[in-house]
């Protein structure tokens, strides 16, 4: 992966109207917009369609991925709008880097919010907060630690949890954790599961066999029964599918699922239709050209390079782009449709905002509206959150 064949940003980046849905200039049937934010860095979108018809985005923003003015940031698409509102932060904790906020309507009717909150570049100390509003997000009630310290530090997630058939929650998440004596890379991190039968009042956790590298996953329910589980690869190599029965207990190890990866989060639903919808970066680490050591490499000097007897290590710094939208008609077994939503080298060797070098289209977030849309958000350069509409049938003129 090389710098020198820049891509451009958006020229609408930092204008008054970039916030205004407009039709792409080269394509009339996709909508664009990008989310309004006062943060020099803006990362790790979630969407969700409210109850009141709007759409919500949950994403955090400060100066830079790891440092303690990294804060969530909430805004939505009020129904029939056409522009995103303007930002309501929705934590500030001086301490800690609130970090993947996601947004879950729970049956009751309340809106949760839950985050991790991290100390500095170590994901190892990160715990879980919640934040539920009972009006869809205009107002909130008080910040919470969802999981004691007891159960666990480093305990990380991604994606909003899934209403099982039974009407438990399952909630899936990860474990960022750290090998003695070396500073966290991701070498050891695993998957697993939490499940609820009380509306989160207390959770039984379940593991996902073999997940050792396998992260950020995205559940969904199968048109024919069952469960569906992808994951980020921390080797930079595949997309991951773990499948389990309809109660979410016992998952099969994960295997490769037929797309690649390179170390950043992607994000599946189900559609209308009973097909699977993905949204990733079709890239991995043989795309890349060069690697960085870990993630924090910016704010705090490099991590410690990792034994060369360890066995297989964490690859950071494959090209984060392009970011490519994939539809599965068998259940996540096949991807015969897949569409490119943006293209460019993907640079992503620094995480630093400021000087304007990260060139990522990373971290997607997508969900299907009643009126059969598809909405997607991901990270623009490290600048921004880039929203987009299509249709399903989008996809269609893409790489079959």
């Amino acid at each position: 992966m090389v710098q020198a064949e820049a891509t451009p940003a958006d020229p609408r980046l930092g204008r008054p109207d970039a916030a205004a849905l407009r039709p792409r200039a080269d394509d009339a049937a996709r909508i664009e917009a990008y989310l309004p934010s006062p943060c020099v860095q803006n990362h790790a979108a979630n969407l969700m369609p409210l109850a009141d018809g709007d759409l919500g985005c949950v994403w955090f923003g400060g100066t830079q991925e790891g440092i303690a003015d990294i804060s969530v940031y909430f805004a939505r698409l009020a129904r029939g709008a056409d522009a995103w509102s303007a930002p309501v932060k929705l934590s500030d904790d001086a301490a800690r880097s609130e970090q993947n906020p996601i947004l879950f309507p729970a049956p009751d009717g309340a809106l949760w919010l839950l985050h991790t909150a991290q100390r500095g570049g170590d994901q190892d100390t990160a715990l879980v907060r919640r934040r539920i509003s009972q009006d869809n997000g205009h107002s909130w009630g008080p910040a919470e630690t969802l999981f004691e310290p007891g159960e666990g530090y480093g305990v990380f997630v991604r994606h909003p949890p899934v209403v099982l058939a039974s009407g438990e929650w399952l909630l899936p998440l990860y474990r960022c954790v750290s090998v003695p004596g070396r500073k966290w890379v991701g070498d050891a991190d695993i998957s697993f599961v939490r499940i609820s039968g009380d509306a989160g009042h207390t959770w039984t956790e379940l593991p996902i066999p073999g997940s050792t590298g396998c992260v950020h996953m995205s559940a969904v329910r199968l048109a024919g029964g069952g469960l569906l589980g992808l994951f980020r690869s921390r080797w930079a190599d595949f997309i991951y599918a773990a499948r389990c029965d309809d109660r979410g207990r016992a998952w099969s190890a994960p295997e490769p699922a037929g797309l690649p990866n390179n170390n950043a989060s992607i994000q599946a639903i189900a559609l209308a239709d009973g097909r699977i919808a993905v949204v990733y970066n079709h890239s991995s680490a043989a795309d890349a050209t060069a690697r960085r050591v870990g993630l924090y490499d910016d704010i705090g000097g490099a991590d410690e390079a990792p034994p060369a007897a360890a066995g297989r290590t964490a690859f950071w710094g494959a090209p984060r782009a392009p970011m490519t939208l994939a539809i599965s008609a068998d259940g996540g077994r096949t991807w015969p449709l897949r569409r490119n939503l943006e293209v460019g080298d993907g640079f992503c060797m620094t995480n630093n905002s400021k000087d304007g070098l990260n060139r990522e289209y990373s971290y997607p977030s997508i969900v299907q509206t009643p009126d059969g849309m598809l909405h997607i958000a991901f990270t623009y350069f490290r600048q921004a959150i880039k929203y987009v509409r299509v249709s399903p049938g989008w996809v269609n003129a893409g790489t079959r």
